[in-house]
């Protein structure tokens, strides 16, 4: 298994998108990028802890790639609004990638800069491509939060 952590909005659609794809082993959603140590969903969201509300994935690379689930990243949200993803505004809220190793450090910049040339985007990319923090769980009732109100689609 390797592991990969994005910031795409709020974590409950982001781990659900990610769930559907097939070589996704788990998934956990936390907190990383911020100052405060074991912060909660409250600290998070009070905007002064510096944290992004994150999606820790444990995969398994002969069934999807790094590169695959950067590709589905940047299809589940839009990476060119800073801080907010549609009516969640905020820096919890922000795009990021947190790179677990330089070879995922590589592949998230080259595929930043494969969208940016695309012209697919209207507005510059502002994801911003860091080494992984220290990933906080957040509280169990945000675990698999879809799933536990009966979807397990993200948006169904």
């Amino acid at each position: 298994m390797e592991k990969a952590t994005f910031g795409a909005g709020c974590f409950w659609g982001v781990e659900a998108a990610f769930r559907e794809i097939p070589g996704v082993m788990a998934t956990m959603v936390g907190y990383s990028g911020g100052k405060t140590a074991n912060p909660t969903y409250a600290d998070v969201c009070s905007d002064i802890t510096g944290h992004a509300e994150v999606v820790q994935i444990s995969y398994d690379p002969a069934q999807v790639t790094y590169e695959q689930l950067l590709d589905a990243f940047w299809k589940i949200h839009d990476p060119t609004t800073p801080n907010r993803q549609g009516t969640d505004v905020g820096s919890q809220y922000r795009s990021a990638i947190f790179c677990h190793t330089p070879v995922q450090e590589t592949a998230a910049r080259a595929a930043k800069a494969k969208l940016e040339k695309s012209g697919r985007l209207r507005q510059p990319v502002v994801t911003e491509i860091v080494p992984a923090a220290t990933f906080y769980k957040a509280e169990d009732h945000h675990q698999r939060y879809f799933e536990k109100r009966g979807r397990t689609k993200r948006h169904g």
